[in-house]
């Protein structure tokens, strides 16, 4: 993150806005230091500011630079919804970036995450897709959950999912939200947190 210094935070605000071309209330920032002096003469403010398009440059060059290292000719798009990153990646062979289970595409996920909240000192949220892989993953798991929900409802049994990372179990957790009957749980440790479907007796109103 850069730092801007002018007499006053209005200045400071209004000469990143001017420069960025964004308007003021697009600016992310911390003040670093503030200075008074009795005149006011060599007062000063020290900001370190940011913005959104500012955090969409780091990712594509970080994952640029990262594919490059790894001889990987990969296309990068980098969609801006509400309060998240989607990073939508494309090469000629998609499966070598999946890796088995996914595996290798978390791992690029946790390695950038780390690296945008270390660079920009806040917890940002970004998904990273291959060729639509995980939204065709979503869409299997919402499945799963809702086909065992409503044996769970039918039974009255608990049953617990297969272990699953934090983003699809977050996607269940949400999916299940109004799901009448049943509440969702995580449960475990790591690699063998899981989501436990819950029953819940239906109140007669």
């Amino acid at each position: 993150m850069k730092t801007y210094t002018a007499k006053t935070l209005e200045d400071v605000l209004n000469n990143i806005a001017k420069e960025k071309g964004c308007k003021i209330e697009e600016i992310n920032y911390e003040v670093l230091e503030e200075k008074k002096t009795l005149l006011g003469f060599g007062n000063s403010v020290t900001v370190e500011a940011y913005t959104k398009q500012d955090i969409k440059e780091f990712i594509f060059d970080y994952l640029g630079t990262y594919f490059t290292e790894l001889n990987q000719a990969v296309s990068i798009e980098i969609i801006t919804e509400e309060n998240m990153f989607k990073v939508v990646l494309d090469a000629e062979n998609n499966a070598i970036i999946i890796g088995k289970g996914g595996q290798t595409l978390r791992a690029i996920t946790n390695v950038l995450k780390g690296a945008v909240n270390n660079t920009f000192k806040k917890r940002v949220n970004l998904v990273v897709d291959v060729n639509n892989y995980k939204e065709d993953r979503y869409r299997k798991v919402k499945h799963i959950a809702a086909r065992v929900a409503k044996e769970v409802r039918k039974s009255h049994i608990d049953a617990a999912l297969d272990p699953m990372p934090n983003d699809e179990r977050k996607v269940i957790h949400q999916y299940l939200t109004d799901f009448k009957g049943v509440r969702t749980e995580s449960e475990g440790e790591g690699g063998k947190r899981h989501i436990v479907i819950k029953y819940v007796e239906e109140k007669s109103e």
